[in-house]
């Protein structure tokens, strides 16, 4: 993701690896997605270490009508806690909710208690239907903005302080106190 000028953030989808750019506006600016969707292949697992250090948003999607697809979610986040940054926003996906209920093989309350398991968000999406899709992208894109903000709010600039001499004092006092050589 590129705030137009500033940062690029690089955002995985886990669900062959597919590479996507997708800008989208948030809070007035211009924001560009970097998207790599490695389709939950385990014979992509080697390849994604190396893209998780650079990640600063990851979407961990699973099948809602495949129970194998939500049970490798833990070996997912696993994987990720090796190899990712300790800070990376990450969001539980249920994927293909359109689906007639009798084809549902994870829950919705399933989904939601791992995500709080992990304390991450969760959302129930359709790629089909588009239900909750551009939530998810705004979603993770919010998550990371604020956690940079954060994160920027709280680095201390590197200054020198100088303090003002106090009301109350009269001038030759406060140049007294603040005379560095002597004359």
């Amino acid at each position: 993701m590129e705030v137009l000028g500033h940062r690029v953030v690089s955002l995985f989808i886990l669900n062959s690896i597919d590479f996507k750019i997708r800008t989208i506006e948030l809070d007035g600016k211009r924001i560009k997605l970097q998207i790599w969707d490695t389709a939950g292949q385990e014979r992509f697992r080697t390849i994604t270490t190396a893209y998780y250090r650079g990640a600063m948003g990851i979407l961990l999607v699973y099948d809602v009508t495949d129970e194998s697809s939500f049970n490798n979610i833990r070996n997912w986040i696993r994987n990720i806690e090796q190899h990712a940054s300790d800070n990376v926003n990450k969001i539980l996906v249920g994927n293909k909710a359109d689906m007639d209920e009798s084809k549902r093989a994870v829950p919705t309350s399933k989904g939601q208690a791992l995500a709080d398991e992990y304390g991450i968000k969760f959302f129930e999406t359709s790629a089909k239907t588009n239900l909750n899709v551009e939530e998810v992208f705004f979603s993770i894109a919010r998550d990371i903005k604020q956690r940079l903000a954060d994160t920027d709010s709280r680095a201390e600039p590197q200054t020198i302080k100088i303090n003002q001499p106090d009301q109350g004092t009269g001038a030759a006092q406060a140049a007294q106190k603040s005379a560095c050589c002597g004359s």
